[in-house]
């Protein structure tokens, strides 16, 4: 299986001032390792210099580290420690001690000052690094920090060794999706534009393939007999998923990590012989998301949230209001959010089956059967779709975008999916934003995000708003409380 998801391989690196206690850095290093407990690669002096913070990053980077915490045991050297960060190839987290052994005269380091001239230093030198919300800590304050860096780092990795491979051209009608590129090699992604031809030939060469008997398999035991309702196109799926598993292999190039951006109608159902939904959901739940319709930044926006909950993420059209007879019977009384706080996310069948209801099968996707198939017919080429209630969860709905002037703005909104049955088609759920009218208004509205948002299944706010600093988004929204206008929120309304 494809390893897509980057391990951190952390490192710590303690710097002292030189009139300042060595000994303060070295002992206070050594307590955080002891209070982290979990794998770090300690470097066994603290850089005084320049010449000792080049030995340092290269002793790190041959140990196999890939991400770090530069720790400031007394005031620190504002020079090397900042240019550890700048020689060394990934995320850099900068924290420093807190005095806390009672003795302010040989014990007393400094850091919190120290601290103050690290960070100007970073800017001056233009280098972009983790500053947790109050850097300052004991050991175990610090063993806290390094537990909540590691998500950050894991997702700044990914990005930074990106590939998004495209089939198709983004849709005509949906140019929402049709975002500029140059957003992406802002961020260290690279990409790689296919036409839909490239696969379907691709997946021809497919045919026969002597592994489809075990993805079929394997297929068939995720959806049960209640869910595997088009057992004869299961060999079809199974083609395509080792068609996209391969072409990712063979293609990610100098790029370690890979996720996709297809376009999946109108010409792939009748070209395939099925719809792409229900491999796709496979796909997304091993970490290797496939966006719909070319979405390269839903995609990202996935892809993000992946490494950011070590977890299956899903790419939603936030759809339609909750009907009002709806949340008077099931909603009302039963939660304290409002009609507007509520609303239905969906997609034709994408999201992965670990996160939807029991009852969750393959079925066919009625708004293409309609458009594409005869009236009255039976479903043939729009079968493929996973569709299913999405199960109760606390949910995070958050999308990185590049809007039309070619600058990089995101959103993060935490809630989440409510017990609630839909009744309807697809894979669709009832979601709870608190504020959420208000949000859709004056930030996706506002701000012209496209209909098609990310979805990590837990509260990953703080993780993906500290992403988004560390890779340079200026623009991060969320939704405010009713206490907090909006800058556009109309004062007499």
């Amino acid at each position: 299986m494809m390893k897509n998801i980057p391990e951190v391989k952390l490192g710590i690196i303690s710097v002292s001032r030189d009139c300042f206690p060595i000994a303060l850095s070295n002992e206070r290093r050594k307590a955080i390792v002891g209070a982290y407990g979990g794998e770090i690669y300690e470097y066994a002096k603290s850089v005084e210099n320049e010449l000792d913070a080049v030995a340092a990053v290269k002793d790190v980077t041959a140990a196999g580290c890939n991400a770090l915490v530069v720790f400031l045991g007394n005031f620190g050297p504002e020079t090397p420690e900042t240019l550890i960060a700048q020689k060394f190839d990934g995320p850099c987290m900068y924290v420093a001690a807190a005095e806390g052994d009672g003795d302010l005269i040989n014990g007393r380091g400094d850091a919190y000052c120290g601290m103050l001239n690290c960070s100007y230093n970073l800017g001056m030198r233009h280098i972009a690094a983790y500053i947790p919300s109050y850097p300052v800590g004991t050991a175990s304050d610090i063993a806290s920090m390094i537990e909540e860096f590691i998500p950050i780092a894991r997702a700044y990795i990914g990005v930074k060794n990106l590939k998004i491979i495209t089939f198709g051209p983004r849709p005509q009608d949906f140019f929402a999706c049709n975002a500029p590129i140059k957003g992406l090699y802002e961020l260290g992604v690279e990409v790689e534009e296919n036409s839909e031809l490239d696969l379907l030939v691709s997946y021809k060469e497919h045919a026969n393939d002597d592994r489809i008997d075990a993805v079929c398999a394997d297929m068939a035991n995720e959806l049960g007999v209640s869910g595997n309702n088009y057992p004869e196109l299961l060999p079809r799926m199974a083609q395509f998923e080792l068609t996209l598993l391969d072409w990712a292999e063979s293609h990610k190039g100098a790029r370690e990590y890979v996720c996709f951006a297809n376009k999946c109608w109108p010409a792939f159902p009748e070209q395939f012989g099925f719809e792409p939904c229900y491999v796709n959901s496979r796909l997304a739940s091993r970490g290797i998301p496939v966006a719909c319709e070319v979405d390269i930044y839903g995609a990202l926006s996935e892809y993000i949230g992946a490494c950011v909950s070590n977890d299956a993420v899903t790419l939603l059209d936030i759809n339609n209001s909750v009907p009002a007879s709806l949340y008077e019977k099931e909603i009302k009384g039963k939660t304290d959010y409002s009609l507007t706080d509520t609303f239905m996310g969906f997609h034709c069948g994408n999201t992965p089956s670990c996160k939807m209801c029991g009852d969750r099968a393959v079925k066919y996707q009625l708004i293409q059967h309609r458009l594409l198939e005869p009236e009255g017919s039976e479903p043939d080429f729009t079968r493929g779709t996973l569709e299913g209630d999405i199960a109760a969860s606390d949910i995070t709905f958050y999308r990185l975008q590049c809007d039309s002037e070619g600058n990089l703005r995101s959103y993060i909104a935490q809630g989440e999916v409510l017990d609630t049955p839909t009744g309807s088609f697809g894979g669709i759920g009832v979601f709870a934003i608190k504020e959420m009218g208000r949000f859709y208004r004056h930030v996706l509205i506002e701000k012209r995000f496209p209909h098609h948002g990310a979805v990590a299944f837990g509260h990953y706010g703080k993780a993906l708003y500290e992403v988004f600093r560390l890779l340079g988004v200026k623009d991060i929204s969320f939704n405010k409380p009713a206490s907090e206008r909006y800058s556009t929120e109309n004062p007499f309304d």
